[in-house]
């Protein structure tokens, strides 16, 4: 079953944010995941939420979702994000799809 990675993502230093996304895009890739959303202009369509930068990726399975995260990989990515972005990010599964 697919899985999903949604990031609201608040960027503080687009310097150093690019590097963080130099690293994490081939990162995804390595583990078979695919960008759904990268960036974009979110409308809010109910709440008052006020989400900034949204990213969606798409893994296979959880398991692959998992193993991605906890990379070697994607943790370099983080260490190089630190300091220039605040992240809130979530894993959740898909639905199956109808038979």
């Amino acid at each position: 079953m697919s899985a999903y990675v949604i990031a609201d993502i608040t960027v503080t230093d687009p310097e150093m944010y690019r590097g963080y996304m130099a690293l994490s895009g081939p990162a995804i890739a390595a583990f078979g995941g695919r960008f759904v959303v990268r960036g974009g202009s979110p409308v809010v369509l109910e709440s008052d939420w006020e989400p900034s930068r949204m990213v969606v990726v798409e893994f296979d399975t959880v398991d692959q979702a998992r193993a991605w995260y906890d990379s070697p990989e994607y943790r370099e990515a983080r260490d190089a994000r630190a300091g220039a972005a605040r992240m809130r990010m979530v894993l959740v599964e898909g639905v199956e799809p109808p038979a």
